[in-house]
């Protein structure tokens, strides 16, 4: 384990949060949270976890966070993007070599449906407007029957997101929690909004649903570790730490 690693699962916290209406949406509580974060490091480990691709994210930092804010590792594309420290984990990246995303993406459009917009496309993920239910089960068996690894996300009304097998929030999270020493420990907590953030809900000890979380991220989390703020967006995270008691205000 890293130096770093040792102090973090030594008595630091680690909070791995989306960003989307999870810390944005009320920029008095993003600015407060950030405020709070920064006065108590190293308690406190700020990563994000975005299903949006890492230049997009980018801009929303620079254009929507605090300026001072500067998070200590970022999850971006669903989790087949990561960052920790400013650098680019490349031993991650490199699980996804060779799926067929080309394949995948023409077989997805043969069906009649749209791509997301290309910002928001990746050499590690294909993301389409795909009404929930009967069309995704169709786009599903059709990938299956040309036999094309895919791990489908749907959310929402119609976004789907399909990654390689071994990609997803809940896989970036868990890798992210090693190598910053919080795997074996139940210091860290995860937060979100909406169902493609229900993968990393399953798999933390801890989790929070912002008060604005979506009925399709509510109605599925785990009842004995997540919990429902009241408040919405990033005071609703400000008021899961204080629960947590990573600190009190």
């Amino acid at each position: 384990m890293s130096d770093r690693g040792m102090r973090n699962s030594e008595g630091g916290w680690l909070l791995i949060s989306d960003v989307d209406d999870t810390l944005t949406g009320d920029d008095a509580a993003l600015r407060e949270l950030v405020d709070a974060a920064a006065t108590r490091r190293p308690r406190l480990t700020f990563a994000l976890n975005s299903s949006r691709p890492s230049a997009s994210v980018d801009r929303t930092l620079a254009e929507v966070f605090p300026e001072s804010f500067v998070p200590d590792a970022v999850i971006t594309a669903m989790g087949t993007q990561v960052r920790i420290g400013g650098a680019w984990d490349d031993d991650w990246t490199a699980r996804f070599a060779g799926w067929p995303r080309d394949e995948i993406f023409d077989v997805v459009s043969s069906l009649g449906f749209r791509g997301h917009d290309a910002e928001y496309q990746t050499p590690h993920k294909a993301s389409f407007a795909v009404p929930a239910g009967d069309a995704v089960a169709a786009v599903l068996r059709e990938l299956e029957q040309q036999d094309l690894p895919v791990r489908a996300i749907a959310s929402g009304a119609d976004d789907l997101d399909l990654l390689p097998p071994g990609g997803g929030k809940d896989h970036a999270t868990l890798y992210l929690a090693q190598r910053l020493g919080f795997y074996e420990t139940h210091r860290w907590t995860v937060a979100g909004d909406s169902a493609n953030d229900l993968a990393m809900f399953r798999v933390a000890p801890h989790a929070i649903a912002v008060g604005n979380a979506r009925a399709e991220l509510l109605d599925a989390m785990p009842p004995d570790t997540a919990w429902h703020a009241d408040e919405p967006h990033a005071a609703g995270v400000h008021a899961g730490l204080r629960r947590l008691g990573v600190w009190v205000d």
